[in-house]
């Protein structure tokens, strides 16, 4: 079985009392798209930013740089939240299944404007936007660890008032 090694983050920011959390769009057309259409019966597919960590580089360093890929903006790190662990089956090639492993970090938004990304990134991301934290953990995203991932940020901005 393959491995394989990412890194995201939960992005949030404080704004007008309520936290918001940034997420990305798939789209429609993305392989992980038409795999969760059946489920989401045609919802757009809203995940947290993440990706491989390249060869020689640290998953913080790797979450940073998806996150500014994917989003448009700049964040500075909070905390590690987890890491969350599955196995999928490449379904655009060899038909080989993968063991991945996840790390989470909460980060926070410093600068940038969201959905300011490249149009060769337009491949992976079809919009990046803010969504309120709270109603992203049981209607919003698509996937269960990711999910978790947004409900143990809340948790911890709840328990940690100075952030």
């Amino acid at each position: 079985m393959v491995r394989e090694i990412s890194a995201g983050g939960v992005v949030v920011r404080h704004k007008e009392g309520v936290w918001w959390m940034a997420v990305i769009e798939l789209p429609a057309d993305s392989k992980a798209a038409v795999r969760q259409a059946k489920r989401s019966k045609g919802k757009p597919i809203l995940c947290l930013p993440k990706g491989l960590v390249d060869p020689g580089e640290k998953a913080l360093d790797a979450a940073l740089r998806e996150v500014r890929e994917e989003t448009g903006i700049t964040t500075a790190p909070i905390t590690k939240l987890a890491d969350i662990r599955y196995v999928y089956v490449r379904s655009w090639s060899d038909g080989e299944r993968v063991f991945k492993i996840v790390s989470f970090y909460l980060l926070r938004y410093e600068s940038g404007r969201i959905d300011n990304i490249s149009d060769e990134m337009r491949i992976e991301v079809a919009r990046a936007q803010w969504v309120r934290l709270d109603e992203a953990t049981p209607k919003l995203l698509a996937y269960r660890g990711e999910k978790q991932m947004a409900r143990q940020a809340l948790q911890y901005l709840e328990a940690h008032a100075d952030v």
